[in-house]
This record gives structure tokens, sequence and C-alpha cells, in this order.
């Protein structure tokens, strides 16, 4: 049966959530979760294929973008505050537990809520962005980067330079992708590049380069077809016209009060119910095919499955088949209790 994307708002005392539904209402709950600097139409391939399997799929956009609420401190955007709002989502939606899913920086929002309110959680996924206990911030990645690839005393803060970046010069960094949003989506919507593998990624020379794009605009490129449309580039393009790079960028601006958060996690952080990590075969900042990264979420989670998508960083608009395939595998054979119709 093929159910319609919905448009949908819920709101609470705190925060008001744009979200995107699809699937019959009272199916069991699926939320997918964005990141930077992106919408729920990130999750618009994802939404018809779990409603059409009867789940009540959900995408909502996070704050500071599109439709829910903007704030204007850095501090608005810190984990913590996200992770509430996605309890007040589940809240709104009458569910007591959900599966979760995030990508990018939807990710951290995602691991936080099953390492600080577990019971609302069946299971969850992540894209990409593996789990830090300590908290996914530059203090406690960088230790994990792959030194023979970043040497410290030409690669100090490795693949993450931009993350330094933003904290020493936000307004800089800020500027440079509003200087021409549209041509900033072009640049950072495209597909992985096998060719990449070994190399430096582009990330980690952000200072030293004077900023993203060397201190002016986005150069101006050709659309990447192959995951983003022209329509869906002016969606992307609207919305961040409309609320500003301003949000977005402030997530990054919370690396000491996102280790606090982490540190007051149930358990000590470890997490027992079923977690997915799809790994990005050609994501050169989230590399966690040779390097550490990933070390931390399998000592803190006790039934993980690991799947690897060849794909870059924007895996769930480049390989959306892939994608919905190990999702719906997992979900299948370790998350029967949250399958349309189990109860």
């Amino acid at each position: 049966m093929d159910f319609p994307i919905t448009e949908h708002v819920a709101k609470s005392g705190r925060h008001t959530s744009f979200y995107l539904a699809c699937g019959p209402a009272d199916g069991p709950v699926i939320v997918f979760v964005h990141g930077w600097p992106e919408l729920s139409i990130s999750w618009r391939h994802q939404l018809p294929c779990f409603g059409a399997m009867g789940f009540r799929a959900v995408a909502p956009d996070m704050r500071g973008y599109g439709r829910s609420s903007v704030y204007p401190r850095h501090e608005d955007y810190a984990i913590a505050q996200a992770t509430q709002d996605l309890v007040e989502l589940l809240d709104a939606l009458g569910a007591a537990k959900a599966v979760v899913v995030g990508h990018d920086w939807g990710a951290p929002a995602v691991w936080s809520l099953a390492s600080h309110h577990p019971e609302r959680c069946h299971a969850i996924a992540n894209l990409c962005v593996p789990y830090v206990p300590q908290g996914f911030a530059p203090d406690a990645i960088i230790a994990l980067a792959d030194r023979a690839l970043y040497p410290e005393a030409e690669f100090p803060a490795a693949q993450w330079d931009y993350m330094r970046y933003y904290e020493e010069s936000f307004e800089a960094a800020t500027a440079g992708f509003q200087a021409n949003v549209e041509a900033t989506v072009k640049l950072l919507f495209r597909k992985g590049d096998p060719a990449g593998a070994g190399r430096p990624a582009a990330t980690s020379m952000v200072r030293r380069m004077g900023g993203w794009f060397g201190g002016g605009p986005a150069p101006d490129l050709p659309i990447d077809t192959d995951v983003v449309t022209e329509a869906e580039v002016a969606a992307y393009a609207a919305a961040l016209t409309r609320n500003g790079f301003f949000g977005p960028d402030s997530w990054y601006m919370n690396g000491a009060r996102n280790m606090a958060y982490a540190a007051s996690a149930r358990d000590g952080g470890r997490l027992a119910m079923p977690v997915l990590f799809l790994h990005g075969a050609y994501d050169y900042v989230c590399e966690t095919m040779t390097s550490r990264l990933a070390e931390p979420m399998r000592a803190a989670c006790g039934d993980l499955t690991e799947v690897v998508v060849k794909s870059g960083h924007w895996m769930a608009q480049e390989r959306p088949a892939e994608v919905n395939a190990a999702l719906a595998k997992w979900l299948a054979t370790k998350v029967g209790a949250a399958w349309p119709g189990s109860a």
C-alpha cells in the first residue's frame, strides 16, 4: 500500500518540531534524524519505503533548520537540547518506544537518546558517525585520528580541523557558507570518491586555507544528480537562506557541553539495545574503516551490527537502496518486537 508523505507540527512548551511522516498512523514509529546542513527531506528515500512496510516513518527538521524552532545562542544547539526535542517528539507521536535512526549530527543526538533515555528506544541505527561515549566533540575524537595519514605536527586536529575553525572563527565560517548558499549546497552534496582513500580529507586543511573556501564563497559547481536533484538543491538552499547558518553551525560550538552531558549517561554510556552502524566506505571525514574511530562504539554496544555501504557521507541520499535494505534486514532479524504487526 502506498502512503503519501504528509507534513505535521509538534509543539511543546519549549520547542516546535516540524516533521514529515509516512505510513499508517497506528504503525510502530521509526524516526529519522538528519544532520548538518540538511532537512527532513534528507530521508525522502526512506520515508515511503518504511511507510509502505507498515511503520509510521517520521523525519523532523532539527532545531535551527527548516520549519522547526530557531534559537539565538550557541548553547541552544547542545546535544542535550536536541535529545530532549526527540523525547518530546516521541511524546507527541504517542510513542512510548521507537526505532530511531540518525546521520551526521543527527547521529550524536540518537546516540544520546539511547544512552540517556534507553527506555524510549526499541533499537537505534546510525549512519557514518559512530558512538563516542565521551561525547561527540573534538577533544574526544582527535585522539582517535589515524596519525599515519595525519601526522600530528602537520595535522594537529586531523580531519576535524574544520571543527576547530568553527570554534576559533565562527562568524567567518558562517559568512563563507552564506555568501552563496546555493553554491554551498551544490558543493556539499556530492557522492563519495573511491580515489580519495589514503589521502588527507579537505576538512583537515580548513584553517591553513583561511576558511572552507579560502575565505570566499563556495565555487559554483554543477549539481551532482547522483545525490540531489535541482528541486532538492532549491529546497535546501531556500531553507538555509531563510534561517541562515548560525543554527546549523552552532551544533559545532558545544564540545564541552556535549562531553559534560555524555558523562551523565545511564550505565556509564553502555548500550544494551540492538544497534546498527552503517560505515561509509568513501566517507573520509568520518573514516571508520581503517582508523580507531569506531573502537569506542564497539566497546560500548552490547548488540552491535555493522554494515559497510559503498558511499560517501550523504549515504541515505547517494545509496538509498543499500541503506534501506540494511535497515530492513536488521529490523527483521534483530528488532522483531518493533516490526509492524508483531504486537
